[in-house]
């Protein structure tokens, strides 16, 4: 009778601790898919932003005959973007996929800013319908991208926190949970401009 109260007690240990780790499996698989979806928004606009670009270069093209260089920079930025977004989507919080998909944003949003600044010098082109009509989807999309980067890297920390912590750590590690990495897509050198200095 006694052999059979502590068999039973060893049993009911281990049930617990496998459903104790259940739990802690299945919130770290929630975790990790709810970083994924995520990632998939932002593939969603950067998709749009892609599926813009060439419209932009086109309208573009008729008014800046002389500025060819800056028109191939934006087709080149944006397939070499659109590489990075396949590569990181392949592998959505891939630490160096997410470097490169970060890397050809930025250079990307430059040779978009690099753009805006010269149609700036064409106030034909500026008042053209179409490219006032594009520049403006080309905004509401960067900040769409932006809010769906920052529900990315939101979801990202919850990840990466719960898969830290312990003791869901001994299980993340088990269980080849790696770390995700965030998207943080950096400002262009040319695009940061310092406050005017005043003197009297």
């Amino acid at each position: 009778m006694g052999s059979m109260l502590i068999l039973l007690v060893i049993l009911g240990i281990v049930v617990a601790f496998a459903l104790w780790a259940v739990g802690i499996y299945n919130g770290l698989v929630t975790a990790r898919n709810a970083f994924k979806n995520a990632f998939a928004q932002i593939d969603v606009q950067l998709q749009r932003r892609f599926d813009l670009i060439p419209n932009l270069v086109e309208t573009a093209k008729g008014y800046l005959a002389h500025e060819r260089g800056t028109l191939e920079a934006v087709t080149a930025a944006r397939t070499a973007a659109q590489a990075g977004l396949s590569a990181a989507k392949a592998s959505p919080g891939d630490p160096a996929a997410m470097a490169e998909l970060a890397q050809t944003q930025g250079a990307l949003n430059g040779a978009l800013g690099r753009l805006m600044v010269v149609v700036e010098a064409y106030p034909d082109l500026k008042a053209n319908q179409n490219m006032m009509q594009l520049t403006e989807e080309l905004t509401s999309t960067e900040n769409r991208v932006a809010f769906a980067r920052q529900a990315y890297n939101d979801s990202v920390m919850a990840y990466n926190n719960r898969r830290e912590v312990f003791p869901a750590s001994v299980v993340a590690g088990m269980f080849n949970f790696a770390p995700a990495a965030l998207l943080e897509i950096p400002a262009d050198k040319a695009e940061v401009r310092e406050a005017p200095k005043v003197e009297f």
